[in-house]
């Protein structure tokens, strides 16, 4: 691993915070994907359940962006961070699971959409209990309002990650890269 640091935009120093974030955020996605999650609900199902097939169910569960948003293979490209052609192969091995179903669009008819079938919106609810339980566990020392604030501020950075896409490569980042040879 390189020795990039990340530094505030006005003095140029080392900002330790974001330096926590960030490594805080990689092992947040490493402890969640698979390991936790993924087992205890395969357990619970009594069956193996891949865990793209919970990917794309989240994804589709997920609150519309704006009133009248219908969900695509494209929105859930972008909810996933994935190529549309990676999407749709994803999309197309969850509705074979059982777990979403391809439906006309009530604006378009010639558009596709996606909803939850029944098995969906079951895997749905209790990847929702396995990982609340398992957050209230991590969390169960915690004061009452600590809990509040970390939710708040937690709802407030993912939401700042929606509205900002895709990094653009600061300066650290141009910086941190080695020169491209060809």
């Amino acid at each position: 691993m390189s020795d990039v640091v990340t530094t505030t935009p006005s003095s140029g120093s080392p900002d330790p915070a974001l330096t926590a974030i960030e490594r805080a955020m990689v092992r947040i996605r490493r402890n969640l994907s698979r390991r936790i999650v993924g087992k205890t609900v395969t357990e619970l199902l009594g069956r193996p359940v891949d865990p793209s097939h919970g990917f794309v169910v989240d994804a589709v569960e997920d609150e519309p962006d704006y009133p009248g948003q219908e969900v695509t293979v494209g929105l859930v490209a972008e909810r996933l961070g994935v190529d549309p052609s990676r999407a749709s192969r994803m999309v197309a091995s969850t509705v074979e699971a059982g777990y979403i179903r391809r439906v006309a669009s009530q604006a378009d008819s010639r558009r596709i959409c996606l909803e939850l079938t029944d098995q969906g919106r079951e895997l749905a609810q209790l990847a929702h209990v396995v990982r609340q339980d398992y957050f209230g566990a991590v969390t169960q020392d915690w004061e009452d309002g600590e809990r509040q604030e970390f939710a708040r501020l937690l709802t407030k950075f993912t939401e700042g990650l929606a509205k900002k896409g895709r990094p653009a490569g600061g300066q650290a980042a141009r910086a941190a890269t080695p020169a491209r040879r060809g």
